[in-house]
């Protein structure tokens, strides 16, 4: 069986000025990088048509160790839609080199179903994050700069309550919490800082929800960066720092194109996590896609609980899109691992485990419900799974009053989601509702959380510590406790402990702060032990990637 670098290797690219056509764009207003990779000017986004076409949101349940291919099933739909005749695009997130590098390794599909040029699109691609990473490091020198020269800006920053964090794009926990400027009078004032993996730094989520170069000015204005040493709140815009952050990003806010490997056209841009940010690709990006094609399929990272609530509750909430269908992806695997099946267990038939762990996808489906939005479930096939097994994933679904369509994208590509595709139109055409928000922005921090916990999560209560009540006051008083929460939570289970797995039932939440990012327009209540700079495993993936004299990459997955 080949690898989905080897698979990658031997596809059969077309120039993406062939890709561009497709979507009636001329070779000459495309911004090239190499023959396969290149920039839409903005100018092509139209607000008409994007209001018009069919948008999917591809989720998922619970992930596990195992992976559930949320992003293949996505690629391999909008090829099946393109196979069964309807023009469709898929919109996707930039990988970021944590996960590249850590657990996960890349995340640009598998099988028959990936998107192309792989090892760029995994690696540096067009150099977007590169540009979030300095602008967000240039705030930050800007801050430190700010306090060396004390008055220099007409006001005198407290150190103490800077609240801005450089970010990198890799998994390093040593930077989490840092002292910057030792070295006595020319090194800076001493202040304790940190790093946050630029994933899900407030520039990358400025990025994906600005809908123009002069919004993503204005929300940069807008970050909240530390108070004077007479209590006067410290914006961006006060530093005068947003006006260069935006120009360092001038190309970053572009969306790129590539294909799949079936030539179906890629818009793939930006790349907040879901557990930590609000995961879903660029609201630039998402409207370019619709304004070319008459579908498209995009995703959420991470379980619905995480990417999808945060898909509907802000970047909806922003943008005024509604999708018109949900596909959910399951796998067996996932399903008996959250049944109690162990790691090395999985590839084994296990129905009394299968039937435990259905008891996750059964949550995940009534919160679709929730959102007043129809869904399908797409079993991910994989060789293992057994007919007994499929079968009675589709029974319980269908007594929930949900179709399971099995789909085999890694190995068939578009041939194997052509019935996916199929469930899918019919569902969109026969929309006629707009998603139901899960709470009023209006609402209190304290009401939106718990609402989020108790009926999306399932929880009993939620615990706030006495540092998240303190950042609560904080906030009311900055005036923005009626923007949106973008909860972090680990992605591992409903609740906030990666330990409880399946539905889990009778837990508490616990916030133990509340963290601020105005310029994106939402607050971050922070749950659990869950970590804005991910750290290595004890055998990383970069261990297995390589490269060799000619260029070639291996290990890359």
């Amino acid at each position: 069986m080949k690898s989905d670098i080897e698979i990658a290797s031997s596809a059969k690219m077309k120039h993406i000025d062939e890709i561009a056509s497709q979507l009636g764009i001329p070779s000459g207003d495309l911004e090239h990088y190499g023959k396969y990779k290149a920039k839409i000017p903005l100018s092509y986004i139209d607000e008409e048509k994007s209001g018009k076409n069919n948008l999917i949101l591809v989720s998922a349940m619970s992930p596990t160790p195992a992976g559930e291919g949320k992003t293949t099933t996505s690629i391999g739909l909008a090829q099946a839609l393109n196979k069964i005749g309807k023009k469709c695009t898929v919109v996707l997130r930039e990988p970021s080199l944590g996960p590249v590098f850590g657990i996960k390794g890349g995340a640009a599909g598998g099988g028959y179903s990936q998107v192309l040029p792989m090892e760029d699109i995994n690696l540096h691609f067009t150099g977007d994050f590169a540009a979030v990473e300095k602008a967000n490091n240039l705030l930050a020198a800007m801050i430190d700069n700010c306090i060396h020269h004390n008055n220099g800006n007409g006001f005198c920053l407290d150190p103490r309550t800077i609240v801005w964090k450089r970010s990198m794009d890799m998994n390093d926990r040593s930077l989490r919490h840092i002292v910057v400027g030792l070295g006595g009078s020319m090194g800076g004032v001493p202040r304790e800082a940190g790093f946050n993996i630029t994933a899900a730094s407030e520039i990358m989520a400025i990025l994906c929800l600005a809908k123009d170069l002069d919004d993503l000015k204005e929300r940069m204005g807008n970050i909240f960066v530390g108070f004077t040493f007479d209590k006067k709140p410290v914006f961006a815009r006060d530093l005068k720092a947003n006006g260069a952050m935006a120009a360092l990003l001038k190309d970053a806010v572009k969306p790129n194109l590539v294909q799949t490997i079936e030539n179906t056209p890629a818009i793939i841009h930006g790349g907040p996590f879901a557990n930590i940010a609000q995961g879903t690709n660029s609201l630039i990006a998402t409207r370019m896609g619709l304004s070319l094609s008459e579908y498209v399929v995009t995703e959420a990272g991470f379980g619905f609980d995480l990417g999808a609530e945060k898909f509907f509750d802000i970047k909806c909430g922003y943008s005024g899109l509604s999708p018109k269908a949900v596909v959910l992806v399951a796998t067996i695997r996932a399903l008996k691992y959250h049944g109690g099946a162990g790691i090395k267990e999985l590839k084994e038939p296990n129905l009394k485990a299968l039937e435990r762990g259905l008891a996750n996808l059964e949550k995940h489906v009534e919160n679709i419900k929730r959102f007043n939005i129809d869904a399908v479930v797409a079993i991910n096939k994989f060789f293992t799974d057994t007919d007994e097994e499929v079968k009675l994933v589709q029974e319980k679904c269908r007594e929930k009053g949900i179709e399971a369509i099995v789909a085999d994208v890694w190995g068939k590509g578009g041939d194997g989601a052509t019935d996916l595709a199929h469930g899918v139109v019919q569902i969109t055409e026969s929309c006629k509702t707009k998603y139901t928000p899960m709470y009023e922005w209006e609402w209190d921090i304290v009401k939106k959380v718990e609402t989020i916990a108790k009926k999306i999560y399932g929880a009993n209560a939620v615990d706030f510590t006495a540092k998240a009540k303190k950042d609560m006051k904080k906030i009311e008083a900055l005036g923005l406790d009626k923007l949106p929460v973008c909860i972090a939570k680990t992605q591992n289970s409903l609740s906030d402990n990666p330990k409880l797995l399946g539905r889990p039932k009778d837990f508490v939440v616990t916030v133990r702060e509340i963290e601020i990012a105005s310029g994106a327009g939402f607050v971050i209540p922070i749950t659990g032990n869950i970590m804005r700079m991910p750290g290595l495993s004890s055998s990383p993936a970069a261990e297995s990637i390589d490269i060799d004299n000619k260029g070639n990459i291996t290990g890359l997955s």
